[in-house]
């Protein structure tokens, strides 16, 4: 979980630099696919713990 939002908070800082420095706009791209790609993967993972059965 904690790599979860570590990345989370990554993406955002990324994508506020990209979008506040002239000429970085490339950086808030990259941004938005790893924010992307991290809830995709968080939404995998969610689901995955939901399928396991209670002892």
């Amino acid at each position: 979980m904690t790599l979860f939002l570590f990345v989370i908070i990554v993406a955002m800082v990324l994508g506020l630099i990209g979008a506040v420095a002239d000429g970085l706009g490339w950086l808030l791209a990259i941004a938005v696919v790893i924010f992307v790609a991290d809830l995709l993967l968080g939404f995998l993972r969610l689901r995955h713990l939901r399928r396991r059965p209670v002892r």
